[in-house]
Parts: C-alpha cells; structure tokens; sequence
C-alpha cells in the first residue's frame, strides 16, 4: 500500500517531473516542479482554497512519483514528453488528431510538388497545413500543370528509360528524356514555391486571362475550370488586409470562448501577411485560466513542429516567458520571442485576428455540438453492450469509450502477422496503432497467433513498457473462439476487461457482438441497432485493412527481395541501390553490363555474376 505522507517526506528540493497517479495506477496529472519537495506537498494541504478541477483530481490521487533533473529547463522538456506519452485526463491537452493536408516540395534532382497529411523531416520543403482539402488538390494539381512538373517517383533515368504519359499529353517537360536541365527545373520550382509563399498576382492575372479567353472563344467547361482554380489559389492565400513591414515569420494565438467550450486559434503571418489559421480543440476544464491554456498549448505544439517563426504574438505574456523562450529557441536552432504589443501595427494584425475569432467560434459550437452528440449517442450505445456483458451499471454518464481491436493475417500459415488498432469514441488514434510479426507460431495458427500478440501487448502495459493505457472494450475479429482465447490471457495475467467478438454470417457480413458471461455463449445482433452496426463495421474494416497492408508489405518485400539475396556477392547495400536505380527485379534482369556496372558498389565480376545468375 503505497503511503502518500510518508512519501511526501522523501521528496527532494529540487527541480524535476512528478505524476499523480489513480488507483488503476493510470497517470491523471504530469507536472513540473523548481522545487518537488514544495511544489508536491500543495496537493495534499488543506483543500479550502483549491479550485474545483484540482480538487478533484487530488480525490482521485492514489500514489505519485517523480524524476529528478538538473535544472528548470530540462524538466520543461521531460513534462512535455510525458504529457504526450501519457495524455494525462487532468491535464490542458492539445487534441492532435485533425490531420490538415500540406503541400510538399520533395528533396530530390528534380522535386515533385506533391499533397501529404504527415510533416516529416525529410529535407522536403512544407507548406501549410491548411484546412480546405479540396483547394489543396486543385492548387497542386494546378502548379503541377503550369509548370509541368515531374510527377513519377523515379529519381534516375537510365538510357532505356521510357517516358510515362504525361510526357507524351505535355504535361511534363520530359526530364527523363534529358530534355530538361536541373538549373531549368530548378527556376520552375522557385515560381511554384513563390505562389505558395503567397506571391499570387502574376499566376492570378493569367489565370483569369485564360478564363476570360476560353470565355471569348465559347469554352465553358474550361472557362469554368479555371475559375474553379482561382477560387481555390485565393481560398489557400487570401489578399492581406493587414502586412508587417518587417516581412518577417510570425504565429498569433488566441483563446476562443465559445458558449461551452474554449479553443486555441493559430493564426500565421509570412512573409509579413496574414496567410492563414487553425483551430484546435483542447481538454481543458472552465476553471483553467486562458494564460495556463496558452502555456500548455505552445509548449505541446512547438515540441513536434518542423517549422518555427520568428515571433509569436500574444495578448498576454505567460510568467513563464524567459523559460519558455529559451526552449523554442533551443528547438527551432535560431531566437525565437513571445511579444504581447500594445500599439502598432502588430497590434493591428491581433485586432484584426480577435475580430476574426469572434465571428470564427459562432460556427465552431455549432460544429462541436453535432460531434458531440454523435459521439453521445455511441457512447451510450458502448455502454448498453458493456451493462449486457455486466461491465457497467447505473446510468450512463457521457463518456467516451476506448475500443481496441485484434485480427491476425497470413497466407497459408506464412508470415503471419497481427494487428491492432485504436478508436477513442468515434475516432481513430492512429498514434496508437500497432503490428506485430508473429514469433512463436508455425503454420496457420489463428488462436496461437491471437495468444501471442495479446500476450505481448499486455505483458507490456502491465511492466509499464509503453502501451500502458487499457481499452474500454476489447474486439476480436473473430467468433467466440477468438473471444475465449482472449479471456484465457487476460486471466492468466490477472485483469478484467471486456472482450467481445464479431461473428458473420453465410456472406461473411457481421451479424453479431458474441461474448461470455456467466460461463455461456452470448450473442447481441447489430442489425437491430443501427449506429453501433455501422460503427462495429468500420472497426472490423479498419482492423482488418491495417492487418492486411502490414502482411501484404512484409511479403511483398521479401518476394522482392529474395531473388537478388540468392546472387553470390549481393548483400543488402548493393541489393537496394541496385533496386534504386533500376525500380525493380524485372528491370535489373534485363539490364546490360554496362548499365550494371553504373550502379555505386557493383563491379565488372558482380555485373557479370547478375547477367549469369539471370541468363544461365
């Protein structure tokens, strides 16, 4: 039994990250501390004149811990990692589950300007996020057709290499051809990269030119597409009304009150114009002050940017400004401040964004308000399940619930692979998706497969070695047998957690949740509840797909790459710049000597032994 006073009196003067922890010994709460000693010894003094949230959230503290670092700063950095591993519920947490598109231009010879949801560090250049999709796909689509960029992934063009169609419908300058320059390509990127940049009077002037050409001439339909693609250039980069001389890189943000809820809004302002905004929602409660939720929001968003400004603009500057401005510094590798201006035209351009937040939230409740019944009307359709299976009683209570769900691939018992993935309510938490090889199963074992991954994946939440959030409710894709299995583990490991299964039909459509209770086979048929089929559906779909693109992939790669491993003298380094170069078995097979021999790290005796181990 852990003893909270006691504790209390080990506790070191000095700076370092505690967690407060449930009788689950789930983490609620991640905090920093100058002083652990003083700053953990608060929650558990009189609680007259703490505010409701931290009340409580002590209520609920069972035993804590803490880690010790060397200064103020290197606790900052480790409370942020530990609020992003344990997504505490009593902390103000950033909701980063919006995934907005950007646009890319790739780190290659000739770049490809392309549309993606993940911002890597990858040397590609990145532009966004934006939140119109659609105007995402037209821009790209038109930068790419102005200017004829490279489309195809291929990075070499040896002499055989055989232009793709947009060569040969001009939609692409033909760079495999050599017809193209890389300095000549180069300038063409640049213009691109320039409208993205927000430089868009040249590109809007001669796109209305073609309209109003194509207008003239009595082509509708094209001059309707080019109005479609000027509507989207100014819906991704709107005139300014507001510019900052200095033309430099800034981030505004702002707290938006709606009638229930606050939100965080990011506005961007580059190259000295404001160019756009985004809107996050946040787990925060109506006693967090609008200074903590700020705080908390920089600290979680700027640790997993790529890009950073300048200058970030606030009503209000944080106590914590020094701290603070040090660590984004430190993460962007150039002087970053947090200004709060009270005359001029920075001061213009946050008016301009406070006026724009007022009339922006109207629509956001209104938005909030349908998800949230949605997501009501499932969580109490989780929760009539969880009450039949005598996991739940009394009344519903609104919450959200987690739902992990299980399916294992193969091909005739070979590479086998299980999946797993996550649904918090409605949605999916990609984040927390996970694969698993199969290690200690031959042949086409689906029980023994299913055994080991929930076995790996328990074990480890219950050692504290990641996965250390349980489900609400574990499915299987499977009938009862799957279902039996799962309790089998469970048990022997010692916890208690809903499982239920998804049985099929004749066609192989889900009719039923089958699960035990009392020690009999129970079955609850989803025809009869609509929203919790279709939901069930989509889990089932989703498990599913992730376990077969994870077993396709790892096949897929092997059959690639089994024929070359076969060569005397092939190795893994000289196997993938061979697959680099060519782009595939069949290509190196009908490569000459010579073209062999161009490939870094394979010699004249290596080429020769390719040609014979593929000719003979």
């Amino acid at each position: 039994m852990f003893d909270i006073q006691e504790n209390l009196k080990k506790l070191p003067d000095s700076p370092g990250v505690y967690l407060h922890k449930d009788k689950l010994g789930q983490v609620i709460y991640v905090g920093k501390a100058v002083s652990l000693k003083n700053r953990v010894r608060q929650y558990f003094q009189s609680s007259r004149n703490m505010d409701p949230k931290v009340r409580a959230m002590v209520s609920q503290i069972e035993e804590f811990e803490y880690i010790t670092t060397g200064s103020e700063m290197e606790a900052l950095i480790l409370e942020c990692n530990l609020i992003k591993k344990y997504m505490p519920k009593y902390n103000v947490l950033l909701r980063d589950d919006k995934t907005y598109p950007y646009i890319k231009i790739t780190d290659e010879v000739y770049p490809r300007l392309i549309k993606t949801r993940r911002a890597e560090k990858d040397g590609g250049r990145y532009f966004g996020p934006y939140s119109d999709a659609g105007a995402v796909n037209q821009i790209v689509d038109l930068l790419n057709r102005i200017y004829a960029l490279k489309k195809c992934s291929a990075r070499s063009f040896p002499k055989d290499f055989r232009p793709c169609l947009n060569y040969h419908i001009r939609q692409c300058d033909g760079i495999c051809q050599g017809d193209v320059s890389p300095k000549e390509y180069s300038e063409k990127i640049e213009q691109a990269t320039d409208f993205l940049r927000g430089k868009t009077k040249g590109l809007l002037r001669h796109l209305e030119e073609e309209m109003e050409k194509a207008s003239e001439a009595l082509e509708f339909e094209k001059a309707a597409e080019y109005r479609d693609y000027i509507m989207a250039a100014k819906a991704l980069s709107e005139k300014q009304r507001v510019v900052l001389q200095d033309q430099k890189d800034v981030d505004m943000i702002l707290v938006a009150r709606g009638e229930k809820k606050r939100y965080v809004v990011l506005f961007f302002v580059r190259e000295g114009k404001l160019s756009g905004r985004e809107t996050y929602d946040l787990q925060s409660m109506e006693e967090d002050a609008s200074e903590e939720i700020l705080t908390a929001f920089i600290k979680q968003h700027y640790s997993t940017s790529l890009r950073f400004p300048r200058e970030i603009i606030l009503e209000q500057l944080p106590e914590e400004k020094e701290l603070i401005e040090e660590y984004l510094s430190d993460l962007a590798g150039h002087r970053l401040h947090l200004t709060a201006p009270k005359k001029g035209e920075k001061k213009a351009v946050l008016d301009l964004a406070k006026k724009d937040v007022v009339e922006m939230v109207k629509t956001i409740d209104q938005r909030v308000q349908a998800k949230k019944e949605r997501q009501q009307m499932l969580g109490k359709a989780i929760y009539d399940v969880l009450q039949q299976m005598g996991y739940e009683e009394g009344a519903y209570d609104g919450r959200e619930y987690r739902v992990e769900a299980y399916d294992i691939s193969n091909t005739n018992g070979v590479d086998t692979v299980g999946a797993m993935v996550v649904f918090e309510g409605l949605q999916p938490d990609k984040k927390s998706y996970r694969r698993f090889r199969i290690r200690t199963i031959e042949g086409q074992d689906d029980y023994g497969s299913m055994r080991e991954v929930l076995i790996r994946r328990f074990k480890r939440a219950l050692e504290d070695d990641g996965f250390s959030v349980l489900p609400d409710l574990l499915i299987m894709d499977g009938g009862k047998g799957h279902v039996h299995t799962a309790l089998e583990v469970l048990g022997h490991l010692e916890l208690d957690l809903p499982v239920a299964g998804l049985a099929k039909d004749d066609h192989h459509r889900t009719r039923a949740l089958v699960f035990e209770k009392n020690g009999k086979t129970e079955e609850l048929f989803l025809k009869e509840k609509p929203l919790l089929y279709q939901y069930m559906g989509t889990v089932q779909e989703e498990v599913h797909r992730f376990a077969i693109e994870y077993h396709r992939g790892l096949r897929g790669k092997q059959m690639l790459t089994s024929v070359l491993d076969e060569i005397p003298g092939i190795g893994p380094a000289r196997r993938n710049a061979l697959l680099d170069h060519f782009g595939s078995v069949e290509k190196i097979k009908k490569a000459e000597k010579e073209e062999l021999t161009a490939v870094k790290g394979i010699t004249e005796k290596q080429a020769e032994k390719i040609r014979e181990y593929f000719h003979c």
